[in-house]
């Protein structure tokens, strides 16, 4: 069965909000550490710590809180504005796949059962 994926733009300022952004705000939120939160989200903590600059840059406010880090490392927590963020992006998922569960029913059946999985996945 297909699965729906949304990647948000926001206009005008051209921001997005992405799954990746998305499953790494999710990890931390689990883990409470950037460090666990890529490597559970598959990317290095380079890419992770630059995905979330991105994210702090595009809302209002902090997503997260994050302490400094060292040997005990210094943890990071989703601020209300991030828990939000997740909870609205997540609603919106759900109500869209629901409205459009007929189509991705009737696309599924027109797939091919060996076509080829995609090579790299869209971030």
């Amino acid at each position: 069965m297909a699965k729906l994926v949304i990647w948000i733009d926001f206009d005008p300022s051209g921001s997005t909000l992405s799954p990746s952004m998305i499953r790494l705000l999710e990890a931390i939120h689990k883990h409470g550490t950037i460090r666990r939160a890529a490597a559970e989200s598959g990317m290095s903590y380079r890419k992770a710590w630059l995905l979330l600059q991105q994210t702090q840059k595009t809302f209002k406010g902090p997503v997260v809180n994050a302490g400094a880090g060292g040997h005990a490392g210094g943890g990071t927590q989703l601020t209300d504005l991030g828990v939000e963020v997740l909870t609205l992006y997540r609603a919106a998922v759900k109500h869209s796949s629901v409205a459009a569960q007929g189509n991705l029913e009737t696309l599924t059946k027109l797939v091919r059962h060996d076509a080829p999985p995609r090579r790299t996945q869209r971030s």
